[in-house]
């Protein structure tokens, strides 16, 4: 019989030709795709979170815009309604305006309660100092109207703080402006007339107003008093009566 004998040197090498190297060593073992599918979802997932950021950011500033924290003041004015009176003798009673006010940096909500001696409704009246408009809300029409901002008989924000602080001490003695508006044309849509005038007007009719002096031969024009209704509130150091009549 004979024996046939194989070096095991050479087996080994000879196996060693066919064993991969991770085989060998599976520390060693790191396929490429694997490697490159990793930063590939580290890349989308630093991607995603700078998304996030940016509308963090971004959300927060509107919200900062729109929500910015509100103070609330009470205040109240006598006032001297010299057309009414004929002359400059001051009556024994003076008739009194009393509201509350929040105001921001943006916006200014007045809330005017029913006068309590003299004909009047009542309102809250909202001034947004960005868009530049006045809107006027019957509470009991529940209507609104809308028209731009006046800012000659509205003081700034910083102004109305300033006003509303000296008031708080006590009543302010002053006089009586009349204003008269004429409602021209209703609001279908009242999403341009921004976020604050759309909370309060939201699910009532709105219409758009213009000063009666504006209009052509608005000076003669006389209405009933049944087609207007009146307010009597202050946003200065006088206190404003004003008038809004149907067209």
């Amino acid at each position: 019989m004979v024996k046939i004998a194989f070096n095991s040197a050479l087996a080994q090498k000879a196996l060693g030709k066919d064993v991969p190297a991770a085989d060998k060593d599976p520390e060693l073992a790191s396929p490429p795709a694997a490697t490159e599918g990793s930063t590939g979802r580290c890349l989308l997932t630093l991607l995603g979170i700078a998304f996030i950021l940016s509308g963090l950011i971004v959300g927060g500033a509107c919200l900062y815009r729109y929500f910015t924290p509100k103070r609330l003041y009470h205040g109240a004015m006598q006032f001297n309604d010299v057309s009414g009176h004929g002359g400059e003798n001051e009556p024994y009673y003076l008739p009194r305006v009393e509201e509350e006010v929040e105001i921001s940096d943006s916006m200014a909500v007045i809330s005017v309660p029913p006068p309590r001696f003299r004909p009047g409704d009542p309102a809250y009246i909202l001034h947004d100092f960005n868009r530049k408009l006045t809107a006027y809300l019957d509470l009991t029409l529940r209507t609104c109207f809308v028209i731009p901002l006046n800012t000659s008989v509205v003081l700034p924000p910083q102004d109305l703080i300033d006003l509303f602080s000296q008031l708080m001490s006590g009543s302010y003695r002053s006089y009586l402006v009349h204003e008269d508006l004429v409602v021209t044309e209703r609001i279908d849509d009242i999403k341009p007339l921004g976020l604050y005038i759309r909370r309060l007007c939201d699910g009532k009719e709105t219409y758009r107003m213009q000063r009666r002096a504006s209009l052509p031969g608005g000076g003669i024009q006389k209405r009933s008093a049944d087609d207007c209704f009146t307010f009597h509130h202050f946003e200065n150091k006088f206190v404003t009566e004003t008038r809004i009549c149907k067209a």
